[in-house]
């Protein structure tokens, strides 16, 4: 491994303890204890700097971004075996530069607040959440937000018990003590969304003052000098490290010594590797973890999709089917983020013509390579476990309909294009609190849910519905919309629902993202239109936006992603135009 800026490496030192035993060869090894070296070193300079000195630094690292911007959604395209402007790239976009330049930019908001010696919860509307919650409205809170994405909010919900004073207080994580080193920490990044590594490591700065070597997964290869460029600015003076490297790599790194944490984008199945061990259940049952250190995580699941019966039109069956299709089918269903399981009422009287028209979506939806790895042994599995499961784009999807038992479906994530449905009886809140107590204690994971309801049966439900979102356990909820957005928005958190243990990890320890750096979270949940504009008009949420640009349907979605990414680096109003234009043509 060599370093990863043109600066000279610290020269390897040995490094304390026992290091750790590895197959890989010793010059790597040695490669990789210069970069630690490094850190190490940058750890120190890193806790000298003042607030205003980190915040005009994440300007530094924006104006890098924008500059590589196409070339990394380029190579993320072409990475998953499309070419470059493909009409799928828009993905690339989205969840890539365009990502990281939010989170760069509300980041940088936060340490300015700070260093002004205000709280980033200043300004924030705070209200009650059911249960007694504290509730944050932190999206939108800028005109420009406010114009892009009309209609999407987005409130981040505390923990039972939490204050507005302590709310308040405790906003700023690590960066309310910026001198105090939370060390050097490991980040090994996701595999299938290439702002994920990226926003990770950012987090181990702001939120633990760490500084972070990164190991990308060998996915994601291509993207190193991307991200080399991108990073440079916190590379250079040692904050950041980037390395290559596959499981021998991993093993080497999560077992060396000199790591404070470790903070793993992943499976459950790796997870349980790093911190148990593999070939032995000794560990797991002394409860004595191999991993010596702090872990958090962000692992996934299999995630709901909540579809509330009510008196929908034609038009309001067709777009939800493509909401639905597209929750599963973007970046061919790798995604922690998809929804898996889709939960209809069998009493519903558009039932049928809803699947109908789910079904028509998901087979009418882009043909793309399914890219990641073991991806066909997985939709060999489905194959086997579901014999009457409907197939389309040339068996390289499928809808399957569950069962009453321990379906897979339910229970293994699948990441790969495979939906499921189930059935649950009743309409209004019988099916409702049916549905939300059939994700809780069916389906695997607790990182994300979403629900579908309509203006009218919302308003009918009133409180009940409230406190139905309430009830479910998930880190992130969606309403109306899909919980991308919450992936997406920068202010929000990211991860599963708090209760997870290094014995039972469901979907994760901790949160990312969280760009006001706000504490004991509970979830963040999402709300968008049920319907486009112009249909939005005079019918619940309004919004500007037609077809939104990630849905799988949106015919200038590629388009719309670059203009947004690209007026967020410039800030050009004849490009912002322009990109309207062709959005209004989705």
């Amino acid at each position: 491994m060599s370093p990863t800026s043109s600066a000279t490496p610290a020269k390897p030192r040995k490094a304390p303890g026992n290091a750790p035993k590895s197959d890989v060869p010793a010059d790597e090894r040695a490669a990789l204890d210069a970069d630690i070296d490094r850190l190490e070193a940058g750890a120190k300079v890193w806790v000298a700097l003042t607030l205003d000195q980190r915040a005009r630094l994440l300007g530094r690292v924006r104006d890098a971004v924008g500059v590589v911007a196409q070339e990394w959604a380029d190579a993320a395209t072409v990475s998953k075996g499309l070419t470059p402007g493909h009409p799928l790239s828009g993905e690339e976009w989205l969840g890539g530069p365009y990502a990281v330049i939010g989170l760069l930019d509300a980041l940088r908001e936060t340490l300015e607040a700070l260093a002004k010696g205000r709280s980033p919860l200043d300004g924030v509307t705070l209200d009650e959440a059911p249960g007694g919650r504290l509730r944050a409205h932190t999206f939108p809170l800028n005109g420009t937000e406010k114009f892009l994405l009309s209609g999407f909010t987005g409130e981040v919900w505390f923990e039972p018990g939490v204050s507005a004073i302590e709310a308040t207080r405790a906003a700023g994580l690590a960066q309310l003590s910026p001198t105090s080193s939370g060390g050097v920490g490991l980040v090994l990044g996701a595999g299938n969304v290439t702002s994920i590594p990226v926003a990770d490591v950012l987090y181990e700065l702001f939120a633990h003052n760490r500084v972070a070597l990164l190991k990308v997964n060998p996915t994601q290869d291509a993207l190193v000098p991307v991200f080399e460029r991108a990073l440079a600015p916190l590379i250079e003076p040692g904050f950041v490290r980037i390395v290559r490297g596959g499981a021998a790599t991993g093993a080497y790194l999560t077992s060396h010594p000199r790591f404070a944490h470790v903070h793993i984008t992943g499976s459950a199945v790796t997870f349980d590797a790093i911190v148990w061990g593999t070939g032995t259940d000794a560990a797991r049952e002394s409860g004595t973890p191999k991993l010596q250190v702090p872990i958090t995580a962000e692992l996934g699941g299999v995630s709901p999709i909540i579809v509330v019966p009510g008196r929908w039109s034609a038009a309001d069956l067709k777009y939800q089917a493509e909401h639905v299709a597209t929750m599963r089918l973007v970046n061919a269903g790798h995604n922690c983020i998809a929804g898996q399981v889709v939960i209809v009422s069998s009493d519903w009287p558009q039932r049928a013509d809803f699947l109908r028209e789910l079904h028509a979506a998901y087979a009418a939806a882009p043909q793309r390579p399914v890219w990641y790895p073991r991806s066909e042994e997985r939709l060999e599995a489905a194959a086997s476990a579901y014999p009457d499961a409907v197939w389309s784009a040339d068996r390289t999807r499928a809808i399957v309909a569950a069962g009453d038992g321990d379906d897979e479906v339910e229970t293994v994530e699948y990441f790969a294009p495979i939906l499921g449905v189930v059935e649950v009886g009743g309409t209004g809140q019988e099916f409702l609190d049916g549905a939300v107590a059939h994700a809780n204690d069916r389906l695997t994971g607790t990182l994300g849910a979403n629900v579908i309801i309509d203006p009218a049966t919302e308003e009918a439900l009133g409180e009940g519905f409230e406190r139905a979102i309430a009830d479910l356990r998930y880190g992130d909820v969606a309403i109306n919309t899909w919980t991308a957005f919450n992936f997406l928005t920068a202010r929000l958190t990211w991860g599963g629902f708090p209760g997870a243990t290094l014995a039972d990890v469901s979907s994760g320890i901790g949160v990312v993202h969280n760009a006001l750096l706000l504490d004991r979270v509970e979830r963040s949940v999402a709300r968008g239109p049920f319907r486009p504009f112009p249909r939005s008009a005079g019918k619940g949420v309004f919004t500007i936006l037609p077809t939104p640009p990630w849905f799988v349907s949106s015919r200038t979605g590629a388009e719309v992603s670059a203009g947004l990414t690209r007026y967020l680096v410039d800030g050009k109003l004849p490009g912002l135009v322009k990109t309207l234009t062709k959005a209004m043509q989705a």
